[in-house]
Order: structure tokens, then sequence, then C-alpha cells
């Protein structure tokens, strides 16, 4: 398998020459200064793309060309706006880039209610409170509905945990929640959020996945024609938040998206953390079950935390409720069949990682450290050399 490293372009603080010595060759990244209804020019990206070459590395993947929310509502300039992506895949193409994950998930990118939650080792990692969660929603945010679905248990815990909070930590958990996490190209005020949610009001599920085929359908033709591989990235957390629907959450989500449009160019990536967040999926049966499709991969682990399973932190890579071992098997055999029947690299990375050791002082991204990421890949480069060897 290609082990890759996301990198958020000139800005990361993380350099190419140091991510070329964790051993990773391929770079995942996007350009992420465009705003999202301009097409991504030939020249940019080769401009990119020359970088990351100069430094030793090849662009593996782009993560994201984000869907922008016009076409998630549905609204007049949906067709457009479509036209922009379509131009942006062949312009990616005929800078020699085949595979561009993305995601449709409403208005928020991934989740969490605390950015450096601190593990009994010491180290920081990404957490998901559901009573926090609360908090925000119900008396922060006050999402008009949102009374009506928790429960007067949850809503008493809420109400406690807020109390708990002075001024600071009430502010840290809104800019947590709605100002802007990394891959998330949108940031806002709690009002504008409101203001957001409410253009959401009357899309259901049912009327999401509606937008979601219209998507598909316009622009999975044109990436089969360019051969581009388009990877859906899952939902973060897989399950409907603050009243958004969500379409990408399960097995059976999956199986609709590539029944829509049953082409080679629609693909799925594989988000060991997203979907492992579930108690009712087994990862590795996923994996050989949609193998063939799989044309990304990020894997990380979470623990679901006890007594509410909602709430979930960022586990070490080969710990947490992922059952590592199997999925990295799935995935070799996976690999192995492409190889005797032909099809196309299998790209993975290490997703999120803890911030350990001078991580700690260095100003980078939450769950996108240098040291925590690299500890994770060696892990899973070492699982996937012992799953070749043993099953050679």
């Amino acid at each position: 398998m290609e082990h890759t490293w996301r990198w958020f372009g000139p800005s990361d603080p993380i350099t190419l020459d140091e991510i070329r010595q964790t051993g990773a060759t391929g770079i995942v990244t996007a350009l992420h200064d465009v705003p999202n209804d301009r097409v991504w020019s030939v020249e940019a990206i080769g401009e990119r793309k020359a970088t990351i070459e100069a430094a030793g590395l090849s662009w593996s993947v782009v993560e994201s060309v984000p869907v922008h929310e016009a076409i998630k509502q549905g609204l007049a300039e949906r067709d457009a706006l479509i036209d922009t992506y379509c131009q942006t895949l062949r312009n990616l193409a005929a800078c020699g880039i085949d595979t561009v994950c993305y995601n449709f998930m409403p208005v928020l990118d991934w989740t969490r209610t605390d950015l450096a939650w601190r593990l009994p080792d010491g180290a920081l990692a990404l957490r998901f409170d559901q009573t926090a969660f609360a908090a925000f929603d119900l008396y922060l945010l006050q999402r008009p509905g949102a009374e009506a679905e928790y429960g007067e248990d949850e809503k008493a815990a809420a109400r406690t945990y807020l109390e708990g909070l002075d001024p600071a930590g009430r502010d840290r958990l809104v800019d947590t929640l709605i100002a802007g996490l990394p891959g998330a190209e949108e940031h806002y005020t709690l009002e504008r959020f409101r203001d957001v949610l409410a253009q959401y009001a009357e899309i259901d599920a049912e009327r999401l996945r509606e937008h979601l085929g219209v998507f598909l359908r316009a622009v999975i033709p044109v990436a089969e024609e360019v051969g581009v591989r388009m990877a859906i990235h899952p939902d973060d957390p897989p399950r409907p938040l603050l009243g958004l629907p969500r379409v990408v959450s399960t097995p059976e989500d999956a199986q609709w998206l590539l029944d829509a449009v049953p082409s080679p160019a629609n693909g799925l990536t594989l988000c060991t953390g997203s979907y492992g967040v579930r108690d009712d999926i087994d990862l590795a049966a996923m994996a050989r079950r949609f193998g063939p499709r799989i044309y990304f991969v990020h894997l990380r682990s979470t623990r679901r935390e006890t007594p509410d399973p909602r709430s979930f932190h960022e586990a070490p890579h080969l710990d947490g409720d992922v059952d590592m071992v199997a999925v990295i098997q799935a995935l070799v055999e996976e690999e192995r069949r492409r190889e005797g029947e032909g099809g196309p690299r299998l790209p993975l990375r290490p997703d999120h990682g803890h911030h350990i050791l001078d991580d700690q002082d260095r100003d980078t991204r939450p769950g996108y450290p240098l040291y925590g990421r690299m500890k994770g890949l060696a892990e899973l480069r070492g699982v996937e050399l012992a799953v070749r060897w043993l099953t050679s």
C-alpha cells in the first residue's frame, strides 16, 4: 500500500522535508486557499505539484475538493457550481492527479468538543463528549427544536456541565465546534451558524440524498472520462447532528452511493475512525465487501466511552475499538487482488494522531501533529509487513 501524509500546504508548520523523513512517500493535500466556488487552475495545481515533487514526494491524493453548500442544499446556483467542480477535476487530471477525496456533510466537517484532551500517559487527543455537545446545542446555540431531541437526564447533565464552565471555557467550546477544524472550508460565528442551520430546515436525509445523487450523476461521468477516481469520506461522527441529516454513515449508505452511479470512478474512502465510532459495523467485513471500490484509506482508531457510547476519543492507532490488524489484513488481500487482476494503487494515511513529545510545543493543527502521526504510521507499517509475511 502507498503510505501517504496529509499536508496543508506551504502554511503547514510541518515541512515536506520532515514528512519525507517519516517514511511516507505520497502527499495528501489541496489548494485550501481557493474559494469553494472557483476553479482550481492548471497553473496553481502544477505549482503545488512541482513543490511536492521537488521534495522527493508525490502528490498522491487530493483531500479535498470541497462541495459547495449550495450543491448540498440544491439551490439555483447548483448547476454552475457543479460545472466549476467538474472543471477542477479536468484540470487535476491534466496534471496527472487521479484520486480525489471529498465529503457531503452539511455545514460542518468532522466535529469534536475537545481538541486537546489529556490521556493518562500525558498525550493530547481529540474527543467528542456527548454531554458537552448537548450543552452547546441546548444552551449556547439554543437551536430551535433541540429540546425535543434530548431526554430530561441529558438536559440536566448538559446544564450541570455548562454551569461548570467559566466564560473562557464556553467560548472555547463554541470555537471548537463551529469556528473551523482542519479540512473545514467555512468558519462561523454563533449568529451566522444559526442562520446556516436554518437553511437546512426543510432538508431531511431523503432530500439530502437526492442532492447527492444529482451531484454524482453530473460529476462521476466527467471523472470517469478524465481518469479520476472519486472517494467519498464518511460522516464524522456518523450520525445526524444539530438537526442536520447525514447520508454517508453506514455500509448501507455506501452501497446506495455506489449503486446510484455504477461507475469505476465512483468510490469510497474507508475511514476506520469515522465508521468505527459505530458499534454495529464490522470494519474488516466492510473492507472486504467494498474492497474494489475503496480508493483511499484513513487508518485511525477511536474508543467509545461509558456510560454513553456516543462520546468517544481518538485512541492509539493499534488500540481502541477498531480491530486494525483485521482491517489491514482485508486491505492487503484487496491489494493482492489488484496486483493479480490489475487495479489502482491503494493509498493510505495515518489519520489524526496524539500530540506527544515536542508536538505539544509545536503550533500544528489539532489531530495533525508530526510525532504522533509518525508513530501511527510506523505502527501501521509494522502491522502491514507482519500481515504480508504471515499470509505469504
